[in-house]
């Protein structure tokens, strides 16, 4: 199925660079793995390269670059839990800037990972409001 067809609604809400990435990237796993659930994943790895989720869309990380520690060392073999689209390799102060966007209280308050889990929950928020759960 081409990604246009499947594209997720995060995605949907992002910028037209983000959608193509996720598309091309899906449309050629697809063929390499097949339709489903390995096919999404390499394209949402593709999208967390130059992207992070912020709120219910995704938006232009200042650097490109893994973003978190599974995204880094990559393969199946090392398993690591992964920040949801969140850039948890990014400043502290980037992350303030974020979570001030998003309204995430306490926030002067948190550590760096404080920070990346309550921007991972603002981010899961928003969207289940965005889609309408």
């Amino acid at each position: 199925m081409p990604g246009r067809e499947v594209l997720p609604s995060t995605l949907r809400r992002s910028p037209d660079k983000a959608q193509r990435t996720w598309e091309k990237t899906h449309d050629s796993a697809v063929q390499t793995y097949g339709e489903g659930e390995r096919a999404h994943r390499a394209a949402f790895a593709a999208v967390k390269h130059s992207f992070e989720k912020v709120g219910d869309h995704w938006e232009p990380k200042g650097r490109k670059g893994p973003s978190d520690r599974q995204a880094a060392g990559g393969g199946p073999a090392r398993r690591a839990p992964t920040a949801g689209g969140v850039d948890a390799n990014a400043t502290k102060d980037h992350l303030m800037q974020v979570a001030k966007k998003l309204d995430v209280p306490g926030r002067s308050r948190m550590t760096k990972p404080e920070l990346v889990k309550a921007i991972e929950k603002a981010n899961d928020r928003a969207t289940r409001k965005a889609r309408g759960d």
